[in-house]
C-alpha cells in the first residue's frame, strides 16, 4: 500500500492503515462505540461556547476522501473555547463522513446506533504555534462531532454546502465558499460526551479532545444523496461514488468517556 493512497476501499481502507501508519493500532484510537451505561456524567464539565467570524470561511473542496470546508486560521478570529478545553482553540476546517444508505456513515455509533453522517469541525490550539506542531501534542486539537440523521425536513442550515457540491464533483475541485457561519450547524441542545482519542484519518494522530454533541441534526434524504453524487476520481477519471469514508469504532482501551449530562 503506497504511503499517498490510503482511503477506504478493502486494498487501501482502514484495515490496512496501521501498515504505514502504525499509530492507528495506538491506545487513543478514534472513533469508538459510547455506551451511555458506562458513561460517568461529570458535572464539573463546563459548557462550551464558539464566536465564529463568518469572514473566515474560504474554500470548499472534494480532495477525493471527503468534502471539505476551509477557514483562515492565522489568528484567533474563529474560536472555540470552554467545555473540556483550556484556552480558545482556532477552527481550520469543517468536513463530512457518510455512508452509501441513509442508515449508516456515521464514525461513532451511540448505543448501536449509527448516523446518516457525521460532521467534524476541527480546531487547534495556538499555544502549539502551528497545525503541524499542535498535532505532536495530546491538547493540540479539539474536534466538534455533529451527527447528521436523516428525517422529513431536509436542514436549511446544510443547504449552503450542498449547494456547492455541483462546483466540487470530482477530486481536486476547489471552490470560493465565503461567508458562512458554521455556528448554524449546531443542534440546539449543547449536552455532549468529550474523551481523548485522535484522527479518524491517517496518520491517526491521539491529539484530540472529542467534543461529541448528544443531539444530531436533521437533513433530508435529497441532502443525503447530493453528498453520494461526488465522486472520489478525477474528472479525467470514470465516475466513481464518494460514499462510505468513514473509519469503523476502534478498541476503548481503558479510556473513559464523559458526559456534560446526566
Amino acid at each position: 500500500m503506497a504511503q499517498s493512497v490510503w482511503g477506504y476501499d478493502s486494498d487501501n481502507g482502514p484495515e490496512r492503515w496501521h501498515e504505514n501508519y502504525p499509530l492507528a493500532k495506538g491506545d487513543k484510537q478514534s472513533p469508538i462505540e459510547i455506551n451511555s451505561k458506562e458513561v460517568q456524567h461529570d458535572p464539573s464539565l463546563a459548557s462550551w461556547h464558539a464566536s465564529y467570524d463568518p469572514g473566515a470561511a474560504k474554500t470548499i473542496l472534494n480532495n477525493g476522501r471527503t468534502c471539505r470546508v476551509v477557514f483562515d486560521d492565522t489568528f484567533d478570529r474563529s474560536v472555540l473555547r470552554g467545555g473540556p478545553l483550556s484556552g480558545a482553540y482556532r477552527l481550520r476546517q469543517l468536513h463530512l463522513h457518510w455512508g452509501s444508505s441513509d442508515h449508516h456513515g456515521s464514525e461513532h455509533v451511540i448505543d448501536g446506533v449509527k448516523y446518516a453522517a457525521e460532521l467534524h469541525m476541527v480546531h487547534w490550539n495556538p499555544k502549539h504555534g502551528n497545525f503541524a506542531g499542535a498535532l505532536k501534542q495530546p491538547d493540540g486539537v479539539a474536534v466538534v462531532g455533529i451527527f447528521l440523521k436523516v428525517g422529513k425536513t431536509p436542514k436549511p442550515e446544510m443547504k449552503r454546502i450542498l449547494e456547492e457540491i455541483e462546483n466540487i464533483k470530482t477530486k481536486g475541485k476547489e471552490a470560493p465558499f465565503l461567508h458562512f457561519d458554521p455556528s448554524i450547524l449546531f443542534p440546539k441542545s449543547r449536552d455532549y460526551w468529550t474523551y481523548h482519542g485522535s484522527f479518524t484519518t491517517p496518520p491517526c494522530e491521539e491529539c484530540i479532545t472529542w467534543i461529541l454533541l448528544r443531539e444530531p441534526i436533521e437533513v433530508s434524504s435529497d441532502q443525503m444523496a447530493k453528498l453520494r453524487s461526488l465522486s472520489k476520481n478525477d474528472e479525467k477519471e470514470p465516475v466513481s461514488p464518494l460514499v462510505d469514508n468513514w473509519r469503523p469504532p476502534q478498541p476503548l482501551k481503558g479510556r473513559i468517556v464523559r458526559a456534560s449530562f446526566k
